[in-house]
């Protein structure tokens, strides 16, 4: 356990977050309160690797949203974290396109290779790091790869949900945030990770 191991510790309040989802679903405002509290620092930092210095005002928009529409919402505290990852990232577009910049498309947009999830070395790297030094590394990969990074390291989403989250199938989310995570952790002069893994990580179809 290391001490910067930040999806360990988002998912080790799951079984918190879920029972205070409930009670908000019931009209308990203190206990949407301590959801927001759980939620907020993950959700905001997927924002800042998307929008920038916007990420407040976008996260304040997802939240709104949240709020409206939390009585629809079914599943558990893991469950919730991919639900409002899913509405923060519906705004964070939104935004975008409204400022007119494009987010960048990539080769993953068509499904790449089915390939085993990251090695633990890669995240232990980024883990090892605070999160704003993390999101200053990140601001620097392919969107692709920067988004499948945020889902699984920041906000602690496992392969699956930060596919349902980006629309794509979850090994086209192992395979961007595999490449991101080896590429910052080749910035980061991590050991060993260059000889880990396929070397023909999406070269040919």
């Amino acid at each position: 356990m290391g001490q910067g191991g930040e999806p360990r510790r988002v998912r080790a309040h799951d079984g918190e977050l879920g029972a205070a989802v409930a009670r908000a679903q019931e009209g308990d405002e203190a206990a949407f309160a301590v959801a927001y509290r759980l939620v907020q620092p993950a959700l905001l930092g997927y924002l800042r690797g998307l929008v920038g210095d916007d990420a407040e005002d976008v996260a304040s928009d997802a939240w709104l949203e949240i709020a409206r529409d939390l009585g629809r919402f079914r599943g558990d505290g893991a469950g919730f974290r991919g639900w409002t990852a899913t509405i923060a990232r519906h705004r964070a577009l939104d935004h975008l396109r409204r400022q007119k910049v494009r987010p960048r498309s990539s080769a993953l947009e068509q499904d790449v290779l089915e390939l085993p999830g990251p090695h633990s070395t890669h995240e232990q790297a980024l883990e090892s790091m605070s999160t704003e030094a993390a999101l200053e590394l990140v601001g620097g990969l392919p969107r692709d790869q920067a988004e499948a990074v945020l889902l699984r390291v920041v906000v602690g989403l496992d392969a699956p949900s930060a596919a349902r989250v980006l629309g794509k199938r979850p090994g086209a989310v192992r395979t961007a945030a595999y490449r991101g995570l080896k590429r910052l952790a080749k910035q980061l002069g991590v050991q060993g990770v260059t000889d880990d893994g396929p070397r023909t990580l999406g070269e040919s179809k």
